[in-house]
C-alpha cells in the first residue's frame, strides 16, 4: 500500500514541537480509550478516521508488529511516534534538525 508522506509537510509548517503535538493527537484518535494504547482492534476500528480505511488486515497487523518495540502486542504513545518517524523516509533524514529545534525551544522555555 502506497501513501503520501505528509509528515515532512506538517513538520515544515508546524515545526518539531507542532509535529509531535499532531502525532500525539493521532495517537489519541487511534488508541483504545480504556487501555490507553493502540491495539490491533482499536487501529482497525479507528483507522478510517485517519485515512487508513484502505489498509488490509495484514497491513495493519504488520504496522503493529513493526512498531511494537516492547513486544506487548500494543503501541504506546512513544512507540507510535517512533513508528511514524520510521515510516517517513524524509523525516528520518530531517529528524536531527527537528530534534535540535525541539531541544532549543525547550531550553528557551525554561529560561
Amino acid at each position: 500500500m502506497e501513501f503520501e508522506d505528509l509528515l515532512p509537510v506538517i513538520a515544515g509548517k508546524l515545526g518539531g514541537e507542532g509535529l509531535i503535538d499532531e502525532l500525539c493527537k493521532g495517537f489519541q484518535v487511534l488508541m483504545d480509550k480504556e487501555k490507553g494504547v493502540i491495539t490491533l482492534e482499536s487501529l482497525r476500528e479507528n483507522s478510517a478516521t485517519m485515512g487508513l480505511q484502505d489498509f488490509k488486515e495484514e497491513e495493519l497487523a504488520s504496522m503493529m508488529r513493526e512498531g511494537d518495540l516492547d513486544g506487548d502486542g500494543a503501541l504506546s504513545q512513544m512507540e507510535f511516534c517512533v513508528l511514524m518517524f520510521r515510516l517517513s523516509p524524509q523525516l528520518m533524514q530531517d529528524s536531527w534538525f527537528w530534534l535540535q529545534e525541539a531541544l532549543h525551544h525547550n531550553n528557551n522555555s525554561s529560561l
